[in-house]
């Protein structure tokens, strides 16, 4: 059995360095496109040039290395920094909850933080709390608030029902995004950052965005890893889980807070990209298996090629218009939330 198990480990170890290899590819495929298609070549050699390595003197158009550090590279890197986020929340959310289907899209996070920015957008409200500025803040409060809300309308006694888990998400989304309907209605001159922000994307991604969001998303990344023993025994219920040691209320809300906080982050530089939190750890767990210590880093870097992917194809499906992200994953995760429907009734329900 330990070599049985070994075996295992090796294999999902091996899994995960081959999707750090194809983060990388896919990473250097997306530094190339766009209306000036740059060669893989010109671009790791720009790369080294950049970071003086193997004293490679410059023989490109010198317009390449601003196209690529000035424009791409922070698109990229923000693209994988969602990714990564949304897809660990989603992890997250699943292992809270026991349950496939929960995402920050469905149980309502990405629209409460959606709301929060909406709001500091509108309002023009402008702040700082411990370096956190206004929209990031009030976008974290609103994910942390819908996702308590929901949780609280779900909850009968000291059980949550999935199946009402899933209303109470659809119903308050549904609700947030009619109030964030009507600000996009009377907002006038703001009416693009709104609507930036219900279909999501990385059009307007610099390093000032990468440079805001990353340690709230390596925070939140780092508390949900943490844990990753506790959400391996909550796989066996709430009251094996408790009966085994496991404070679950308290884990609950930590990682639900964490979580928040990751859906907070992306969607504040991003808007709403759905899916991405709902698809990516289903397929990781076909391929690793439950064991989140694993699942959870395998779903990080798999979320990361997701959606940078997915920003591949808004860039080139109808050049040189570019599709916002959020409708290339809601075409690709609408009809997989359909599959688990049908395939996983018993378990989600």
């Amino acid at each position: 059995m330990d070599i049985n198990h070994k075996h295992k480990k090796g294999k999902q170890f091996k899994i995960l360095f081959f999707l750090v290899i194809l983060l990388i590819i896919t990473s250097i495929i997306s530094l190339g496109m766009g209306t000036v298609k740059i060669m893989s070549r010109d671009i790791l050699n720009i790369m080294m040039h950049k970071l003086n390595l193997f004293g490679i003197e410059p023989y490109w158009n010198e317009n390449y290395e601003k196209i690529i550090f000035d424009i791409r590279l922070p698109r990229t890197i923000l693209a994988a920094l969602v990714g990564m986020a949304l897809s660990i929340a989603g992890t997250t959310y699943q292992g809270i909850f026991i349950n496939p289907m929960a995402d920050p899209y469905i149980i309502g996070a990405s629209s409460g933080a959606s709301l929060g920015a909406s709001i500091a957008i509108i309002y023009s409200i402008n702040f700082s709390v411990l370096g956190i500025n206004s929209i990031p803040f009030l976008a974290f409060l609103g994910s942390l608030g819908t996702v308590i809300l929901v949780y609280r309308l779900a909850k009968t006694g000291e059980r949550v029902s999935v199946m009402t888990l899933l209303l109470s998400g659809i119903a308050v989304t549904t609700f947030i995004s009619a109030f964030v309907s009507l600000f996009t209605y009377f907002s006038d001159h703001k009416l693009h950052q709104l609507v930036f922000w219900m279909m999501g994307g990385f059009s307007s991604a610099n390093w000032t965005y990468v440079r805001i969001i990353i340690p709230y998303i390596v925070f939140g990344m780092i508390i949900n890893l943490i844990f990753a023993r506790e959400l391996n025994i909550m796989l066996l219920g709430e009251e094996t889980a408790h009966h085994l040691g496991v404070s679950v209320e308290k884990l609950k809300k930590i990682l639900l807070i964490s979580s928040s906080m990751l859906t907070a982050a992306s969607v504040s530089v991003s808007g709403t990209i759905g899916f991405v939190g709902l698809v990516v750890p289903h397929i990781m767990r076909l391929i690793v298996g439950p064991d989140h210590r694993i699942l959870l880093p395998s779903s990080a870097v798999f979320g990361a090629i997701f959606l940078i992917t997915a920003d591949i194809i808004s860039r080139i499906i109808i050049p040189p218009t570019e599709i916002p992200v959020g409708i290339i994953t809601s075409l690709f995760g609408g009809p997989f939330f359909i599959y688990l429907l049908r395939s996983r009734k018993e378990q989600i329900f």
